[in-house]
């Protein structure tokens, strides 16, 4: 693997690069090292204090990942052939531990700057480069400003009159304690029922005084199945891996199964139920995204998939009265359409004597006071305090990053007005900007590693097209990203997926617009788009 060294200026010790990659989670690491194969001078810049990206700051009680560990990880032959998973649904732990044997491998690090968090960057017009300036006071300049910052890199905290008075231990899940935090005879409060609110509630039942769960929305969790894996069980599973990541760029969410070939009501009453339950067995996201394929679309078909749910559901939880709040006889919103969680025993903890829940829909929070939090209904005393609260998802890793481009606005007040990225990876007026995983790319809806792979590949083949041909600049024109909205907002509009306030539409942050953030369209149709721009001389984009 050949690197290029970076070029040492004068200008107070700032380096020149060809490529500044922010953030070392899969798609930055993924990039790293195709472009440091290519020849060019890389390096990336993390924030945190390891590898991993989300998974250097989920470490959490219970964190792991929610899709399946043959499909989370990279499809190179010399990295999964020597390398195994103890679970089906790995923890944080585990995956750490994957992230460093990756690094063993390729010998990344060592063009990795940790505790450096980029605070602005700025287009030079004059010398086609972009400006980097990070919180260590350091100063880089590069062609090419890569950003892999992930849909979950900027913790929501809600604006909760009091917050700051809470006398306790008070955290959100993703800048949880790296050392832990012991829970045990404690009375702890959870607020937020999404994936990590949910695991924490999981683990924190088992050993708190008191677990008290504070619920906006209800989840509709889906069984993780989780299950130990023994060493003959992953020599069996690794002799598919080449059919499964061969498999996953063909289905609509990179993974290594897919809607049927059919919808709800093709098929008779019986064979309906039949595969909701043959779904439900299997666990994991299949009666998501391996069910009928007018799930999303058809709302009778939608319905019958929130009943089979519903009542398998209510079938766990002894208390009607909570049964009801968690997973009501009426849907509050369609099945699916809010990103479901994985959970193990999630609604048995609610039959446990040591645990509460309030539904803030009929009880809102009033205030956090210094003991707890006060709700119109009465006082919960806490000694913990968990905001389980979300993110500022797709945009805000991007947006919390002072970008200025040619125009003389930041990407923030650009899209202040609404997204506009081509191709959901590059915006006109920021010219050799590009992103991975960014909004109205496929992100929320594709297998995390996946998509890595594919948008890295694509961009480290527009990069090596520009390199031969001695251009130094290529911005998304007007027109194309404008296009492109159209066609990821239309597509959207033709789901079932506007009919819920969610992340996907930016509805759970005060203030911002409020429209489809991902391509609901597909993988396979996404890359064939991006196929189409390319084969065209990189249509959509000007090169100079």
């Amino acid at each position: 693997m050949s690197t290029t060294n970076a070029k040492r200026t004068d200008n107070g010790g700032s380096q020149d690069l060809d490529v500044i990659i922010v953030g070392a989670g899969f798609a930055g690491l993924y990039l790293l090292d195709r472009l440091r194969s290519m020849g060019m001078a890389v390096q990336v810049f993390e924030a945190g204090g390891g590898l991993g990206g989300v998974w250097y700051w989920n470490c959490y009680p219970g964190a792991r990942v929610d899709s399946s560990g043959p499909i989370y990880q990279y499809s190179r032959d010399d990295l999964w052939r020597k390398w195994q998973f103890s679970e089906l649904y790995p923890s944080w732990q585990e995956l750490r531990e994957y992230f460093r044997y990756v690094d063993e491998k390729l010998g990344l690090s060592r063009d990795i700057r940790f505790n450096r968090r980029v605070n602005e960057a700025e287009f030079d017009p004059a010398r086609n480069r972009w400006i980097v300036r990070s919180n260590d006071g350091s100063v880089a300049s590069a062609r090419y400003f890569v950003l892999c910052t992930g849909f979950g890199s900027k913790p929501y905290v809600p604006d909760l009159p009091g917050l700051s008075d809470f006398a306790g231990e008070r955290h959100h899940t993703a800048l949880w304690p790296q050392q832990g935090l012991d829970m045990a005879g404690k009375r702890v409060g959870v607020v937020g029922t999404g994936a990590s609110g949910v695991q924490v509630a999981q683990e924190a039942a088992g050993v708190a005084a008191h677990l008290t769960v504070f619920q906006r929305t209800p989840n509709l969790a889906l069984p993780m199945r989780q299950t130990k894996l023994d060493d003959d069980t992953i020599r069996r599973m690794k002799e598919k891996y080449p059919e499964i990541y061969d498999r996953r760029t063909k289905t609509f969410a990179g993974f290594d199964y897919d809607f049927l070939a059919k919808s709800a009501f093709e098929v008779s009453d019986d064979e309906r139920q039949a595969i909701f339950e043959r779904l439900w067995e299997m666990g994991g996201f299949a009666p998501w995204l391996g069910t009928f394929n007018d799930i999303f679309v058809n709302e009778e078909a939608n319905r019958a998939a929130y009943k089979f749910w519903r009542d398998k559901t209510r079938a766990r939880i002894n208390d009607p009265a909570v049964a009801e709040m968690l997973a009501p006889t009426e849907p509050i919103h369609p099945f699916g359409v809010k990103r479901p969680s994985l959970e193990q025993h999630f609604y048995e903890v609610f039959n446990r004597d040591n645990v509460s829940l309030v539904d803030l829909r009929t009880a809102p929070i009033e205030r956090v006071t210094r003991s707890g939090i006060r709700t119109t209904a009465g006082e919960h005393d806490l000694d913990i305090l968990v905001l389980a609260t979300g993110f500022d998802a797709v945009t805000g890793g991007l947006t919390s990053i002072d970008i200025r481009g040619t125009q003389g606005e930041t990407l923030r007040e650009k899209w202040a007005k609404g997204v506009r990225a081509h191709l959901g990876m590059a915006v006109a007026g920021f010219p050799n900007l590009l992103f991975v995983y960014g909004p109205q790319s496929p992100n929320a809806f594709c297998n995390g590693p996946t998509c890595a792979e594919v948008q890295g590949d694509w961009v480290a083949r527009l990069l090596d097209h520009l390199r031969q041909r001695n251009h130094t600049r290529i911005e998304a024109t007007v027109a194309a990203e404008e296009a492109w909205r159209a066609q990821v907002l239309e597509l959207a509009d033709a789901t079932l997926f506007p009919r819920a306030d969610s992340w996907y539409l930016g509805a759970n942050i005060p203030g911002k617009p409020r429209e489809m953030l991902a391509f609901t369209g597909g993988l396979p149709a996404y890359l064939a788009k991006c196929r189409e721009s390319a084969e065209r001389g990189y249509e959509g984009f000007a090169i100079s």
